[in-house]
């Protein structure tokens, strides 16, 4: 248990009483409790620094008519949206239980955000430079899957610095020319 769920302990309970009202299956995923409806994740909760938080997986699709949601990471989170608390006062169960409602009601319509086309990514100059000189590279990189290659070339596209770029080219080019993701160990 983090620090941040312990600073919020008592309203954490709240929210997870409220959202057991809803019929939900809880389930434990990513070390934290999941709430489902059919195999599928409708909502989840916690606790961080400055707030405490609902998450509705699939919560771009929510009308949000009272704009309680966020998108916590801007131009990485795509479906997920959160409502931010920061005193208990400002929970309002019968409004959540409405948002929860309309999130199982989403997942029995099956909506779904499609997944964005992998060939969006550019790949960097650097990465493309060392693909058109090497052969073996080029191959190898081309005998990745798409979510390996897309996880390359974020990683040195994440990099601000033409060194820190550089460093990365570096690193991964073994990784690639033995056929390894970038986090194949963590898998």
């Amino acid at each position: 248990m983090s620090d941040y769920t312990i600073q919020w302990t008592d309203e954490l309970a709240v929210l997870k009483g409220i959202i057991e009202k809803s019929g939900l299956e809880c389930e434990t995923k990513w070390g934290a409790d999941v709430f489902t409806f059919q195999g599928k994740n409708v909502i989840s909760y916690g606790g961080f620094k400055h707030y405490f938080a609902l998450w509705f997986y699939n919560g771009v699709f929510l009308k949000d008519e009272s704009k309680k949601l966020i998108n916590a990471q801007e131009g990485k989170t795509r479906a997920l949206r959160q409502w931010r608390f920061t005193t208990a006062n400002e929970i309002d169960e019968k409004l959540i239980l409405a948002y929860i409602g309309e999130a199982i009601q989403i997942e029995k319509d099956g909506l779904v955000l499609e997944k964005e086309s992998s060939s969006s990514i550019l790949i960097p100059e650097i990465l493309a430079e060392q693909l058109q000189s090497k052969a073996a590279l080029n191959a190898a990189f081309n005998a990745l899957t798409a979510y390996k290659q897309k996880e390359y070339i974020e990683f040195i596209n994440a990099a601000k610095r033409t060194e820190t770029r550089l460093n990365r080219l570096k690193k991964i080019i073994p990784m690639i020319e033995s056929g390894k993701g970038l986090n194949d160990r963590y898998r």
